[in-house]
């Protein structure tokens, strides 16, 4: 036993020793590798099957940007540049395209940026001659050439998608494109516009003021660029302003990061990154009923009340296509054949933004209507009693304006065919259920009639049976017996 108690005491100490080692000398972590700082020739990267939204590639020496493979739709992919509290992309290389995520999409740098998909098909491709692939810590990802001198021969701030960040140019060759393809962003001669690509319509104009340089013809083209100071600055040439187009943050010192966005509901807003969050900085259209579509066709945004549907018969269901009329065939209304189409009209309807419509003057709304009514490409009229100003729509019907002024009339083209289906679905959904539910009502009350028959000659049955096994027949045929029975069976 004293051996025993001596071997014991023995482990114990040994067990002691082996737990203060390991305490007091932890094992070396694995750290996690760092996102590259730059790209040369002979990178090559495939999408990782296990990521779920990003895969970083490269990344500024800040820490705060990087670029690498965007999942789009789960199976889909656009290389793109995001910043790491941000949830959407501040630059992707082409928004119209996008390759696989798969394992047989690669992106490698031979001197061009270049990704193909599994049939080897070039998707996207920088077209340069480069040495290097980096990520500047203002977002903009760079090929350059290191000899005989640096110089960038690529650049991602030429390209932008819908974001501009400090001190990017924007140069009337370039486009702001809204993520879902519908708005655009352009510059003018000496303004910037914002546009609904679907009818080449602009929406809205900021045109400068001019107050501190004039735009000279032959100078060449403007450009706008954010400032830090907190302001869109458009210029000509050097860095005096033509004009100033205010943050919230203008003239106050701020440390963060701005960016303007051109938002898939068409608006233009600005952001500022104050190190924790995003704050709304900037916002180009206020009133929502100046949006360019925002209650979806054949509707009215009314100030102050919300969105109607232009027949008073539906509702505008949640996002764009509720009313009844909407349709999703953008084609003119004849479309090779003769103009087939009904009509609607409703009082107390004006165009948005008037003011950058261009009109004709008609003595009534029937000679309006008139100047519509056999074009293909014209989709409906508005007339003013007032002016006499003829607005015509050379587009698929999207949100009209309610207005109280019942002299403002609206008349609008519906392709024929178009929404009877919904009205049919509505209409013979009340009647199936109205149906049905008298057929449950019969139903119900067949049953419980029959079921008082079959009790009530169950029970005569029995006491015929009981009466010395007499069949019961024809009213007519029970003697005063048979009722003297049912008489003394209910003592």
């Amino acid at each position: 036993m004293e051996a025993l108690s001596l071997i014991s005491a023995a482990l114990t100490r040994v067990v002691f020793m082996a737990l203060l080692f390991f305490t007091s000398h932890p094992w070396p972590r694995t750290e996690a590798a760092k996102p590259a700082q730059e790209l040369v020739k002979g990178f090559e990267a495939i999408p990782d099957s296990t990521v779920d939204s990003f895969q970083t590639l490269l990344a500024d020496p800040d820490g705060n940007f990087s670029f690498g493979f965007l999942r789009v739709n789960r199976t889909r992919l656009s290389l793109a540049v995001i910043h790491r509290n941000l949830s959407d992309p501040v630059w992707v290389s082409d928004p119209t395209r996008s390759a696989s995520w798969s394992g047989k999409t690669r992106l490698f740098f031979n001197g061009s940026l270049v990704i193909t998909d599994r049939s080897s098909r070039v998707e996207w491709s920088t077209g340069t001659d480069g040495d290097r692939v980096v990520l500047r810590n203002d977002s903009n990802l760079q090929v350059e050439k290191t000899k005989p001198s640096q110089t960038v021969v690529w650049q991602s701030f030429d390209f932008p998608s819908n974001t501009l960040v400090e001190n990017q140019n924007f140069t009337s060759a370039m486009t702001l494109v809204s993520p879902n393809g519908l708005y655009s962003m352009r510059l003018g001669n000496d303004f910037i516009g914002l546009y609904a690509d679907d009818s080449h319509q602009m929406y809205w104009k900021h045109k400068a003021l001019e107050a501190k340089a004039k735009i000279e013809d032959g100078s060449g083209p403007v450009h706008i660029r954010i400032n830090p100071n907190g302001y869109l600055g458009m210029y000509q040439r050097g860095n005096t302003p033509v004009d100033v187009e205010a943050f919230n943050s203008f003239q106050r010192p701020t440390t963060g990061l701005l960016i303007l966005r051109l938002e898939p509901d068409g608006n233009l807003r600005g952001y500022l990154w104050d190190g924790s969050q995003w704050a709304l900085n900037y916002q180009a259209i206020s009133d929502t009923c100046e949006l360019p579509n925002p209650c979806g066709p054949y509707s009215l945004c009314t100030p102050g009340s919300g969105c109607s549907c232009i027949d008073k018969q539906t509702r505008p269901g949640p996002g764009f296509g509720g009313c009844t009329h909407s349709t999703q065939d953008q084609s003119d209304l004849c479309d090779g054949a003769p103009a087939r189409f009904t009509v609607l009209r409703r009082n107390g309807v004006e165009v948005p933004f008037k003011e950058l419509r261009e009109h004709k003057t008609a003595s009534s709304s029937e000679e309006c209507e008139a100047f519509c009514e056999e074009k293909c490409e014209c989709w409906g009229s508005v007339y003013n009693n007032g002016s006499g100003f003829c607005y015509l729509v050379n587009y698929p019907i999207h949100t009209m304006l309610g207005v109280a002024d019942e002299g403002k009339v609206g008349y609008f083209k519906l392709r024929e065919g178009v929404g009877k289906g919904k009205r049919w679905e509505v209409g013979s959904t009340v009647g199936i259920a109205f149906v049905c539910g008298t057929v449950l009502v019969l139903t119900v009350a067949m049953g419980f009639v029959g079921l008082r028959v079959w009790r009530r000659e169950r029970r005569v049955s029995r006491i015929l049976e009981e009466d010395g096994g007499l069949s019961p027949g024809p009213y007519k045929d029970l003697g005063s017996d048979s009722f003297n029975s049912i008489e003394m069976s209910r003592r």
